[in-house]
């Protein structure tokens, strides 16, 4: 797999690039922010493993940048900024999965695999409805009554995930597995925040609600 890895710290940058090249993989290293983006925009990458603390321009608005031009790519930030809230902000600028440092080499491993699987299991092209609520998994665009509804990368992961599942009640590991990948702490109330911030943006001001809660088991998105 072809990756690029945006890390300023060089002692830590050749531990990854030496420990996943031994894996078969192949890494191309920037140690700032502005050679991270030219490469990540002039070239294809498989995966991208962005640190937040880097030169000239941050891994997260790198991130940003990046989502703009290539929505699809799976993006790991790696930091050592690990409050929920850095989480959140990081999730928020389009990341995919979030590893702080410091971390052993078979957690960083682990989740580029499951990264990997979950790419392998996209279905681009892909439309999904629910009454009046389209989905396009290839533009990455919705619409609920013909009105567009901006999402971010992960309330769009959330949606599509539910729509895919519709009618099926998705356990909150499940969700937590499939959106934020594995080893996300499940002992926050992240999941919540977010079905919340989509209900504000899908349900509010429609007569029939889409998205329900099942009290123990997790959430539903169901058809009217």
């Amino acid at each position: 797999m072809n990756i690029l890895l945006v890390e300023d710290e060089p002692k830590v940058a050749d531990f990854i690039k030496k420990g996943l090249e031994e894996q078969s993989h192949i890494v191309t290293v920037c140690y700032d922010g502005q050679m991270g983006e030219k490469m990540a925009l002039e070239n294809e990458y498989a995966l991208m493993i962005l640190d937040v603390i880097v030169p000239y321009v941050n891994g997260l608005e790198l991130c940003k940048r990046i989502r703009k031009v290539k929505p699809d790519v799976p993006v790991l930030m790696l930091t050592a900024l690990g409050t929920i809230q850095d989480k959140v902000t990081g999730f928020n600028s389009g990341a995919d999965d979030y590893l702080v440092k410091p971390f052993h080499f078979d957690e960083l491993l682990a989740r580029i695999n499951a990264l990997s699987r979950r790419k392998s299991m996209a279905t681009p092209g892909m439309n999904y409805s629910a009454d009046d609520l389209e989905l396009d998994s290839f533009k990455k665009t919705v619409k609920r009554g013909g009105k567009d509804i901006v999402l971010t990368a992960k309330e769009f992961g959330l949606l599509e995930l539910l729509l895919v599942n519709k009618n099926r009640v998705m356990s909150r590991s499940q969700i937590s597995e499939s959106v934020w990948g594995i080893d996300f702490d499940r002992g926050t109330n992240a999941i919540d925040v977010y079905i919340n911030y989509l209900r504000n943006k899908v349900d509010k001001g429609y007569n029939h609600k889409l998205i329900h809660t099942v009290i123990g088991m997790g959430y539903v998105l169901r058809d009217p």
